[in-house]
């Protein structure tokens, strides 16, 4: 990689690099044709995971819950784990890291495989009492979420850095997957809310509780700000198209998260403080909650919009399709929480319906991505 310098960072106008495809500045020793090489797999196939383990977690969440919906829940949630052990031992062998942290592309989505770590630990705490044992789901709960917070605080400050001082980007270069380094603080806070009851009273419990609260910070004013940006190069800048467009779905999933993280820290509170700041985070996780949840419903309404007109004009499949799946998973946990917290039945429909629609998206793409991925056996992805 080549160090990052003033003279580097073009500014080629609209007609130049597509805006999901970021200039490198230099070729590398592992480049081709001045672009990195990419393995077969790719960190972005970590959002099979975090998508199949959100449609597990999303169920718990429902208020209206049909006969045998966990025990379903719970054998998706098995499958999240295991697809887990299978990509992380497959990337692992490719020793591909330095290759994708060198390509301006790959090196937005190392945020997925600690979500995916995260998404697998939430459902740990949530379903694996009754399959694996209480003692068990709570030591694979706490060893997931270790993992996942320190792989996703790592991400959050490392890409952006990498962004700033190795790689280049068009000024239409923002999109969708930018957000995906920086939403990692944001789901450790709403997993780490569920491990709170669990830890030794006095100091310790604090100590996470406030750290849940400083990752909750940390990560979404780091999405509202790439948010921004990615709005901004849509309006200045050409409308996504093909791969990109299922990305614009992960803005959706960052606020949505803040919305269950929230209501999951303000759940926490009574164990750790007194209670007027129990009153207090429970006022804070209805109000803000529901007027975060309706910022995310206008980019539901967007990215909805923007995929509607793609698929017309015709959307051939790739692992950014994922990018459907745990946002809207999110949004299933959102409006849950908000109707458990204030009591509305209207939330509380709306979160099953949502559901469904979630359930048959997740089906949808788990299909495509095994016909895919059995097509490519054997001769590489570039994924």
């Amino acid at each position: 990689m080549t160090p990052h310098t003033a003279s580097t960072r073009t500014a080629p106008s609209k007609g130049g690099a597509h805006p999901a495809v970021p200039a490198v500045s230099a070729p590398s020793p592992h480049t081709t044709a001045g672009r990195p090489a990419r393995s077969g797999l790719g960190p972005s196939w970590f959002a099979a995971v975090m998508g199949t383990g959100i449609v597990a977690n999303a169920a718990v969440t429902l208020p209206h819950r049909p006969p045998g919906l966990r025990a379903g829940a719970t054998a998706v949630w098995v499958v999240a784990a295991l697809l887990l052990v299978a990509l992380t031992t497959g990337y692992g062998r490719q020793r591909a890291l330095r290759l994708h942290a060198a390509d301006p592309m790959q090196v937005q989505f190392f945020g997925a495989p600690a979500v995916a770590l995260l998404t697998v630990a939430a459902g740990a705490l949530q379903l694996g009492p009754p399959l694996i044992g209480a003692r068990a789901a709570l030591a694979l709960g706490w060893a997931l979420w270790s993992l996942g917070t320190a792989l996703g605080c790592v991400t959050a400050c490392t890409v952006p850095y990498l962004m700033i001082t190795r790689h280049s980007f068009a000024p239409d270069a923002a999109f969708g997957g930018w957000l995906l380094p920086v939403v990692p603080p944001l789901v450790s806070a709403a997993t780490g809310a569920l491990l709170v009851p669990h830890t030794p009273a006095g100091e310790p419990r604090l100590a996470l509780l406030l750290g849940c609260c400083a990752m909750f910070g940390l990560g979404l004013l780091a999405v509202l700000l790439v948010l921004s940006m990615v709005y901004s190069s849509m309006v200045h800048h050409a409308a996504p198209t093909g791969a990109t467009v299922p990305t614009v779905w992960i803005g959706l999933g960052a606020l949505s998260q803040a919305v269950t993280g929230l209501s999951l820290l303000a759940g926490a509170v009574p164990s750790v403080l007194s209670a007027s700041y129990a009153r207090g985070a429970a006022v804070l996780a209805l109000v803000g909650g529901v007027g975060l949840w309706g910022f995310a419903l206008l980019w539901l309404a967007l990215a909805s919009a923007l995929t509607v007109r793609e698929f017309r004009a015709g959307l051939p499949f790739s692992p950014a399709w994922w990018s459907f799946i745990f946002p809207l998973g999110a949004y299933v946990t959102a409006t849950g929480a908000v109707g458990a917290r204030s009591g509305s039945q209207l939330f509380g429909w709306a979160a099953a319906v949502l559901y469904a629609v979630l359930v048959a998206a997740w089906i949808a793409v788990a299909g495509r991505s095994l016909r895919h991925a059995t097509a490519r056996t054997g001769g590489g992805s570039r994924a």
